[in-house]
């Protein structure tokens, strides 16, 4: 069986802005779905994530700074339970399917340094691993497609309903779905293993960073630099 076929385990985060070093967490969103669809089980955080949230922002995901002050947690112990919520998945070699994973893990990775607890990497001894890029895989195997790759235009294409964008649950269920329809429709990255699918993933990921890069010095900017490390940014001490 592929990976397509089996357990997924879905994750969002919904934040303040879009700098993993400087942006905070405001919710986050973990789901498993059965192959067939169903929900095996679901967790969702509400933070306060200690600053304000911008105007854009909230827009966006639709959550106030007078929201999160009133009803949000407090974001150390927050943080701590999310990223040992998935370093139990990682541990039990499930895939994690993550929209964009470049920021979701990194700035997740910076939140749990600004706050002193254990991050990712130090709880599996190791950097995050099986994960499943929607983003990446899109890219992979359909590199010339004209278009906006957001999730929603990737729900579009591959005929994955999402009730509620920008809602982490709903995104992250909705990442699972794009995801398998790629592992359908592609046999290429229909993999049996998960771990190779996230070998290919590292090297895709590394090529098109490289490819945007070319482009942008094309383009007029002679200094660009795209970030080639996927799942997670490095942290610069």
């Amino acid at each position: 069986m592929s990976w397509h076929q089996e357990l997924l385990v879905g994750f969002d985060l919904e934040t303040t802005g879009t700098d993993v070093e400087q942006d905070r967490v405001v919710t986050a969103a973990l789901i498993r779905l059965e192959a067939d669809g169903r929900v095996a089980g679901a967790q969702s955080w509400l933070l306060d994530p200690g600053v304000p949230i911008p105007e854009e922002a909230a827009r966006i995901h639709g959550i106030s700074t007078a929201h999160v002050q009133e009803h949000g947690r407090a974001p150390a112990s927050s943080i701590a339970e999310i990223t040992e919520a998935l370093a139990d998945v990682l541990r039990a070699d499930i895939p994690l399917v993550v929209m964009n994973a470049r920021y979701d893990l990194s700035l997740l990775d910076r939140e749990c340094r600004r706050h002193g607890v254990p991050p990712l990497t130090d709880r599996l001894g190791r950097p995050p691993s099986p994960v499943i890029d929607p983003l990446v895989l899109d890219k992979h195997v359909d590199r010339y497609r004209k278009g906006k790759r957001a999730l929603q235009a990737l729900c579009g294409h591959y005929g994955v309903r999402l009730d509620g964008a920008h809602e982490a649950g709903a995104d992250a269920a909705a990442a699972v779905g794009v995801a398998r329809r790629i592992g359908e429709k592609y046999p290429a990255v229909a993999l049996p293993s998960p771990r190779a699918l996230h070998t290919l993933q590292e090297q895709a990921a590394a090529e098109q960073a490289a490819s945007f890069q070319a482009y942008l010095r094309r383009s007029g900017d002679p200094e660009a630099r795209v970030e080639p490390a996927w799942p997670l940014i490095p942290y610069q001490r």
